[in-house]
């Protein structure tokens, strides 16, 4: 009997489609809860879909894992996470707690995993290397940290993801119109224009709150780089590091990775998992100095962009998971490249479409679902990549053209 996954999301962002294939390929019956206009409605790999209410998404998930009666659960982004773990705390019937529990871990720890400048400095506390940080809450103490860090220097808020909520400050009148833009409580009004904005009507049922917390972290020059790894009750199950090449924007997701061994990342990473006790899939952002020593920045406790990429033994994180949390084996996914450069679809695409990286990077795109494939470069866009996307079709012999 197959295991039964639900993948659970609140944002559209593309890369959960292809989590639904790595768990399908691996062995898994998957499901998923995702709001109307995700790419992933067109997943040739999906059992059966459920609607995400951004007005009732707690509601949403309660449907949706009692119809799906799932033996792991996936979050695809912050916000699926801290819904699942809001349904935890106001669970009616243990076993949809212990559900909740079993995949995500020890939820006592995700404060500590959210608050970004306590997480670092807890990291560093044991033994990782990890970028300094500080607390700010005034202006004044906007200015120790300055005098300490200098400039450049990394704002950060809380509750916050995507790239959201993180700016890269290179003098003090920029750092003190970003703090006070992140200080600012949100209100009703200001959500109304953020749901205008984003296209997203989560925004529209959201309460005035509190300004979150924020922090200035050293800046460390050099290039970014990312871990993706699955672990179980704390012992890592499968794991791949990155160098990040190009990326969406100053601080937006990776769009060309390579792959590498790294001690720092592979360190920091084990004594994370261990520390916390973590399940799941969870990602880690570095910086990679001109000595090439990784400093940790922060974490993503959820499934990241490369969490789906099959690159060889060790190296599945979804087949990895799904072998510790269910106890059986599941089916081995042959590596998807030996190229350890790798272009990310549909990232890549649409940062440039002539990136001179296609030339060299293994073309992550997912050819066998060429619907998916479509949708994930945009509804109603035009797509400027047209021929050379039928080039790659061509040659994978696949018998359709965009």
């Amino acid at each position: 009997m197959s295991s039964r996954v639900l993948l659970c999301t609140s944002v559209t962002w593309p890369y959960a489609a292809r989590l639904a294939a790595a768990f399908a390929q691996a062995g898994a019956r998957v499901e998923a809860l995702f709001p109307r206009r995700h790419p992933m409605r067109f997943s040739r790999h999906l059992s059966a879909q459920y609607a995400y209410s951004p007005l009732s998404p707690l509601d949403s998930l309660r449907r949706a894992i009692a119809a799906a009666a799932p033996d792991l659960l996936i979050a695809c982004d912050d916000r699926a996470a801290s819904q699942l773990r809001q349904l935890h705390d106001e669970a009616e019937h243990p076993a949809l707690a212990d559900l909740i529990t079993r995949s995500l871990g020890d939820l006592s720890v995700y404060p500590r995993l959210t608050a970004r400048h306590a997480f670092v400095n807890e990291a560093r506390m044991i033994g990782v290397t990890a970028a300094p940080s500080m607390a700010v809450a005034s202006e004044k103490e906007l200015e120790a940290a300055f005098g300490i860090f200098g400039f450049p220097a990394v704002l950060k808020a809380d509750e916050s993801w995507g790239g959201d909520g993180v700016v890269l400050a290179h003098g003090a009148a920029e750092a003190r119109q970003a703090f006070h833009r992140f200080a600012a409580a949100a209100s009703p009004l200001r959500e109304m224009a953020r749901a205008m904005k984003k296209r997203d009507a989560h925004f529209l049922s959201a309460r005035s709150r509190e300004a979150p917390a924020i922090s200035v972290q050293k800046f460390v020059d050099g290039r970014p780089a990312t871990t993706s790894f699955a672990c179980w009750q704390g012992e890592i199950v499968g794991i791949n590091h990155f160098d990040v090449i190009e990326t969406c924007g100053d601080t937006g997701p990776a769009s060309v990775v390579r792959q590498v061994d790294c001690p720092w990342m592979e360190d920091a990473a084990q004594k994370i998992a261990a520390h916390f006790g973590l399940s799941g899939l969870h990602g880690l952002d570095f910086m990679r100095d001109r000595e090439g020593v990784a400093h940790l920045i922060e974490i993503n406790p959820r499934a990241t962009p490369t969490s789906y990429l099959a690159l060889g033994l060790d190296h599945d994180l979804t087949a990895g998971l799904l072998t510790a949390a269910l106890g059986h084996p599941a089916v081995p996914r042959p590596a998807a490249t030996t190229n350890d450069l790798i272009a990310l679809f549909p990232q890549e695409w649409t940062r440039d479409p002539h990136s001179a990286h296609f030339a060299s990077a293994f073309h992550d795109a997912p050819w066998d679902d060429p619907v998916l494939l479509r949708a994930s470069l945009g509804e109603g866009r035009a797509i400027p990549t047209r021929r050379r996307l039928n080039d790659n079709l061509a040659e994978a012999g696949l018998g359709f053209q965009l």
